[in-house]
């Protein structure tokens, strides 16, 4: 590879505006691979945040993906689902697909131990889901769901519904998805889960995930969860001030209430497992070609300074929206 040779990545310019640049290509070492981007996956939770400049200065330093480039609020290179082809590297990754939490970017040079080959069983345009899948996944580990339980999910965005997902398959749990958008039964029906919306929502869960991004879904959380019930939080609020009713049965029923946030593994679980093994986890559980339904739209990867203020608008019905890059 020439020292001349270039790729082309998205960059948050400032809040609310991005745009296209071009920059050279690392030096590939070694140890290193080469990767051709074939798709990557807009993750419109934390993506939005920082397109639009809310990621509080207390979280700057914890919100960096590995391959971020600048700081926040701008200029910064941001993103982490990207799958690509290893066009230079170790014989045993050459002319693999892999997956790698890298920005939107068509090139770029990374150490080899950062991407998984994709198993050959899962097509490459759905592995963009790896990352979103790797944060159910410690959704699910932080709510420790138990054989027979009822649990309610708040929120029926990919990460939600992703739980819900996961869930469902749990012997003997009734699994709930909630959302306030009607439409996400067509959703949820695709992939064999119950759905309602608010008003119809259960009551005496045993568990109720909430991963909606809003206050008021939180505060359905508390009023649906039963007698010493737990409630895990999996949306985050950026800059937000989120009021909630914790007077009443929040101290009366022993509720509980925690966070869940893919960036640190659940205590227990440290000893065995490590983010390359929950990634590849992540990517296993992938097979089933009903996942497509949680990809709402593609487009070119040069649309994408276009295409940004829509999709991190607020209120905007986007699920995973996948960009492709040229062949």
């Amino acid at each position: 590879m020439s020292a001349t040779e270039t790729s082309t990545a998205f960059w948050v310019t400032h809040p609310g505006t991005g745009k296209l640049k071009s920059e050279p290509l690392a030096h590939v070492g070694s140890s290193d691979v080469l990767v051709r981007a074939l798709y990557s996956g807009v993750s419109r939770g934390t993506e939005s945040l920082v397109f639009n400049g809310r990621v509080p200065e207390s979280e700057v330093d914890r919100m960096q993906a590995p391959f971020q480039v600048g700081r926040f609020p701008g200029p910064v290179k941001y993103g982490y689902c990207n799958v690509g082809v290893v066009e230079q590297g170790p014989e045993h990754l050459l002319s693999k697909t892999v997956f790698c939490l890298y920005p939107h970017q068509d090139r770029y040079v990374v150490p080899a131990t950062m991407v998984l080959p994709i198993p050959e069983n899962i097509p490459a345009a759905r592995a963009v889901l790896a990352a979103n899948m790797e944060t159910a996944i410690n959704g699910v580990w932080d709510a420790e769901p138990m054989l027979g339980e009822q649990i309610s999910i708040i929120g029926a965005g990919v990460v939600g519904t992703l739980v819900a997902y996961l869930c469902a398959q749990i012997p003997g749990v009734t699994a709930t998805l909630i959302d306030i958008n009607p439409d996400r039964q067509v959703l949820a029906e695709r992939l064999g889960l119950t759905f309602c919306t608010p008003e119809r929502g259960p009551s005496d869960q045993d568990c109720v995930i909430h991963a909606s991004g809003h206050p008021e879904g939180l505060r359905q959380a508390l009023a649906q969860v039963g007698n010493e019930g737990r409630i895990i939080e999996m949306s985050w609020f950026g800059e937000g001030d989120v009021s909630i009713p914790l007077g009443g049965a929040f101290h009366s029923q022993r509720l509980s209430l925690r966070a869940s946030q893919v960036g640190q593994l659940p205590a227990k679980l440290r000893p065995r497992w490590d983010y390359q093994r929950r990634l590849t986890l992540a990517l296993s559980l992938l097979t089933d070609n009903r996942l497509d339904a949680l990809i709402s739209g593609e487009s070119d990867f040069e649309t994408l300074p276009q295409l940004a203020p829509k999709l991190f608008a607020t209120g905007s019905d986007v699920l995973c929206h996948r960009l492709r890059y040229p062949t």
